[in-house]
């Protein structure tokens, strides 16, 4: 059974910084939103925490394109990470989490999983 989601809103489009990620608060921890104009999707979502240092610093990292493929570099240790995949370019057995995004109005969306509590409660 597919675990249920919810698309939650968690900033607006003048809330972005183009080229740059912001860090937003959802019910399932802290998540990177990349907001790349120039690409097709131009929105991407990780997770914010580096999973080399265990650091909330993703969406401060420096984004880029590797090869075609969109990244965002870690600030701290510099590893690349796909903002299509989440996968670590320099050690595929590392990945963050990714998140579907979508632009509704003005508002960014996300499709993040429903707490337990949220499921007995419906």
């Amino acid at each position: 059974m597919k675990p249920r989601t919810r698309w939650d809103a968690v900033c607006t489009v003048e809330d972005l910084v183009p080229e740059s990620g912001i860090a937003v608060w959802t019910e399932d921890g802290p998540v990177a939103v990349f907001y790349l104009p120039h690409r097709l999707p131009a929105l991407f979502a990780i997770s914010h925490s580096d999973p080399f240092s265990g650091a909330n610093v993703l969406a401060r990292g420096i984004t880029g394109d590797l090869k075609g493929e969109p990244v965002v570099a870690s600030p701290l240790y510099k590893q690349h990470f796909s903002l299509r995949t989440g996968t670590c370019l320099e050690d595929d057995s590392v990945r963050v989490k990714t998140y579907p995004v979508l632009l509704d109005g003005d508002r960014i969306r996300l499709e993040v999983p429903v707490t337990q509590q949220e499921s007995i409660a419906a």
